[in-house]
């Protein structure tokens, strides 16, 4: 989906829902992706989806994560949100 210089497109949406959803985007960014996600039914879904997993891995995954784990997770989730090609 593609619009104006101000529409989200589905490939910004896609790469810009986990701040969404982590609560780390300003009022103006968050009313551009809900905005896309009301009118792209795909984007949408993959949005429910990511959702659904973490109200999962929130209420079923309640072990301590060892801290060496955890920051190799954000090391790792960091440089992914820096190059999103490098798999």
């Amino acid at each position: 989906m593609r619009g104006g210089s101000d529409d989200m497109d589905c490939e910004k949406a896609s790469v810009r829902v986990y701040g969404y959803l982590d609560g780390e985007l300003r009022f103006y960014r968050r009313w551009t992706i809900r905005r896309h996600l009301d009118k792209c039914p795909p984007c949408a879904q993959s949005f429910d989806f990511e959702l659904e997993v973490r109200q999962i891995v929130s209420t079923k995954c309640r072990d301590e994560c060892p801290d060496e784990l955890r920051i190799r997770i954000t090391q790792a989730l960091q440089q992914q949100l820096r190059d999103p090609a490098a798999d």
